[in-house]
């Protein structure tokens, strides 16, 4: 009598064995790419930005910036220290931070502002929740927010005006401010070139349109979220203009401020923004909505910065209620269970 044939034994998998490869975001699906990669065309795409406020600006616009760099890159290398970590200043994300902080802020803040927001940005935003890849909120709109909460004086509205300064552009207030307190509509041509006041990196659209589609060409940025914000903004703010709510329409509203320079170049920061496509439309939505809810409604005349926490703040659950059905459908409790 024959034996029965023995089944192939499958080859034992020692429980050490690692089945999944976990890491924190930004998750690229192209090998090819890297975080290094990825910040150098957010670079890239920051530079006609930077180029113009060199131009509006001139040597503020340089020394705002470069100052914020220098810090956020400072303080990058003392928190990784810290922490035991190797010097993390090759991948690019800290000197990213440093230009959006720094094109965020008006022309005539006072040093300490951009080395305190760095600080905040680098230390509080990022490195308290475990370095890159771990922050909840965007880095540098958390370093803003700290700044333009704490020192109200040096980030209100009169710090961008200045009567008897040489630069034409900063002798009257801002369009947005303008239109609040004044009811003044802005014309659109200055708003779309970049010739007016207002903080180092949002006067121009044009600039922010052209680096912002490069990003989205380059597939570094995910065009969903800034068409997501345009699109509710130009919703909601048509919707105020045409009940009395705001003097400004919904074409103003999308050139004027740093709608667009939020819309694509720290909304789309690719830790602080959901990862479903459904989820990123949602996220861009929320985002348009709140600046126009915020601009119209609150004593602020600009809405970007708390429009993009916010939503920082629910990425989670946007992730969590988009998550795309795996094949089959998702599995009963009493499947998952056993």
């Amino acid at each position: 009598m024959s034996a029965e044939p023995k089944p192939p034994s499958a080859e034992p998998v020692s429980r050490d064995t690692p089945r999944f490869s976990i890491a924190s975001s930004p998750h690229l699906l192209d090998s090819s790419r890297s975080t290094q990669g990825m910040m150098v065309d957010v670079l890239i795409g920051l530079a006609p930005v930077l180029l113009v406020s060199l131009i509006v600006f001139r040597s503020y616009a340089l020394l705002q910036v470069g100052l914020c760099v220098v810090s956020c890159l400072v303080f990058e290398a003392l928190c990784a220290g810290m922490r035991g970590r190797s010097l993390p200043l090759w991948d690019g994300s800290a000197a990213v931070t440093g230009v959006i902080l720094g094109l965020s802020l008006p022309w005539s803040a006072p040093w300490y502002i951009a080395v305190i927001g760095s600080a905040v940005a680098i230390g509080l935003a990022k490195w308290v929740f475990g370095g890159l890849g771990y922050n909840l909120f965007n880095p540098a709109m958390v370093g803003r927010a700290f700044v333009m909460l704490s020192f109200a004086r040096e980030m209100g509205t009169s710090a961008y005006v200045r009567a008897d300064a040489s630069i034409d552009a900063v002798t009257t207030a801002t369009p947005l401010a303008a239109a609040k307190m004044e009811s003044v509509m802005p014309d659109l041509w200055p708003l779309f070139v970049g010739i007016h006041n207002g903080s180092l990196g949002e006067t121009s659209a044009l600039a922010c349109l052209i680096g912002g589609v490069y990003l989205c060409i380059r597939r570094t940025a995910s065009w969903e979220i800034p068409a997501g914000v345009i699109l509710s903004a130009a919703v909601f703010a048509g919707l105020a203009s045409g009940i009395g709510l705001s003097p400004l329409s919904w074409f103003h509203h999308l050139l004027s401020g740093s709608l667009l320079f939020g819309a694509f170049f720290i909304a789309t920061d690719p830790v602080s923004s959901p990862l479903t496509p459904k989820g990123k439309w949602i996220f861009g939505a929320g985002v348009g909505f709140f600046i126009i809810l915020i601009r119209v409604f609150s004593g602020y005349p600009e809405g970007v910065m708390f429009a993009v926490l916010l939503m920082n703040a629910a990425v989670p659950l946007i992730n969590r209620l988009t998550r795309p059905v795996p094949l089959g459908g998702l599995p009963t409790v009493k499947e998952a269970v056993g």
